[in-house]
């Protein structure tokens, strides 16, 4: 176990951030994460780091907060933490983050605390936000088991067998084996996600059109010199960087006024610590007009509520159904994990790097060529294994690029 989560954490910084020598290291991770965190600092000393720090969080005393402080407090930012997040920049810091949390740890929390808490970091860190979106430093988001997550995804064992089969579930996805260099995997992982961007790129869909036996039926524009991504980016240095692990997707960003139709979720959406299930839209020139859940209904009213561009969609992504992480046949929780075992769409901002020139614009520029803005970005998951995709090209010639949940050819 040691061997494999070393070679996890080495993964993640030498492949995930590719930190480079003299650079300096920012581990976000929950105090129950803190073994797995001190492995990728020594990780990233081992990679020729400068200095690493780790900044802890902890969801437990999150909702303690949310259940005994008055309103008012959550309409405060300090400034010292908008400081921290923006010194990331100026010190061209690598940024790891270790997501892993309790899915149900603000279930009947208070929802007007929440939603303020939510509009008031947005608000504060909107800066630096924007900056990561636009690649102006490598970040990479990973995650770990803990006991209340992995009861979560196998209820029916032991906690502690819990954790096992989580760690067993998350090293198959991130292409850990024990007798394997996950790194060179990993370029070859990448190389193929590049090969299906291409694809994507040099076919210049206008628009793609979404049904399965759910009952979606979607179709969604794409604006000119949009961009598919996937795989490895490119920072604001030139150096390459891997944003996700796992990561099965390529996506870009659609036309925010340019979605029309029906769609089903195919998964559970885990949003602020409550699930949202069975969740059904539809969608009027790119907004969402209705939204139904047979569970957190008022988390997703919440959710899009926050802002005007929460209605709109800001990314579409296209995952086969046929990977690694679908194929374990394990519903996570957790949207890292399962936004990459299906086809999904994301309310909320747009990556200006899925436009051309996207990241020299300004907010007004990007809004003039279609690009959605919002103080959230949350992915939900549409994939299924009948997922059909027809890509429309500007004459109207019809391409199938998905037929039973996976592409058809690239």
């Amino acid at each position: 176990m040691d061997k494999m989560l070393d070679k996890y954490a080495q993964l993640v910084v030498c492949t995930g951030v590719n930190l480079q020598t003299g650079q300096e290291l920012i581990i976000n991770s929950p105090i129950e994460c803190a073994d797995f965190a001190r492995r990728v600092a020594r990780a990233g000393f081992a990679a020729g780091a400068r200095d690493v720090a780790i900044k802890w969080s902890d969801e437990k005393m999150a909702r303690i907060r949310l259940d005994n402080a008055e309103l008012e407090v959550f309409g405060e930012f300090p400034k010292w933490r908008h400081d921290m997040f923006m010194e990331y920049i100026e010190k061209g810091a690598a940024v790891i983050s270790i997501h892993a949390s309790d899915p149900e740890i603000f279930s009947g929390a208070d929802s007007e605390k929440l939603l303020l808490n939510q509009r008031t970091a947005g608000k504060a860190l909107l800066e630096y936000r924007q900056k990561l979106m636009s690649n102006e430093l490598r970040w990479c988001v990973v995650s770990i088991p803990t006991s209340s997550w992995a009861a979560k995804v196998f209820p029916e064992v032991s906690k502690e067998q819990a954790v096992e089969l989580l760690w067993k579930a998350i090293f198959k996805t991130v292409r850990i084996e024990a007798d394997n260099q996950p790194v060179d995997e990993w370029k070859r992982h990448t190389e193929y996600l590049k090969k299906a961007s291409n694809f994507m790129n040099s076919s210049r869909f206008k628009a793609l059109e979404y049904s399965n036996s759910l009952g979606t039926r979607l179709t969604v524009k794409l604006p000119e010199g949009h961009i598919w991504a996937g795989g490895a980016e490119l920072a604001a240095d030139g150096v390459s960087f891997v944003a996700n692990m796992p990561t099965e997707e390529i996506y870009t960003l659609p036309d925010r006024d340019g979605a029309d139709g029906v769609v089903y979720a195919a998964k559970p959406l885990v949003y602020h610590g409550q699930v949202i299930e069975d969740m059904v839209l539809t969608f009027e020139k790119g907004k969402v007009i209705e939204a139904k859940a047979s569970r957190g209904q008022e988390a997703l009213d919440e959710l899009l509520a926050t802002d005007e561009g929460a209605c709109h969609l800001g990314e579409v992504a296209l995952v086969p159904y046929d990977s690694p992480i679908s194929n374990t046949g394990v519903l996570f929780y957790n949207t890292l994990f399962d936004e990459n075992a299906a086809c999904h769409l994301a309310f909320g901002k747009a990556y200006p790097t899925c436009i051309e020139n996207g990241d020299q614009l300004d907010s007004v520029e990007l809004v003039k060529r279609g690009v959605n803005d919002s103080l959230v970005h949350e992915d939900f998951m549409i994939g299924t294994s009948d997922m059909c995709i027809i890509g429309i090209k500007a004459d109207g010639t019809r391409v199938q690029v998905f037929e039973n949940g996976n592409f058809v050819k690239f």
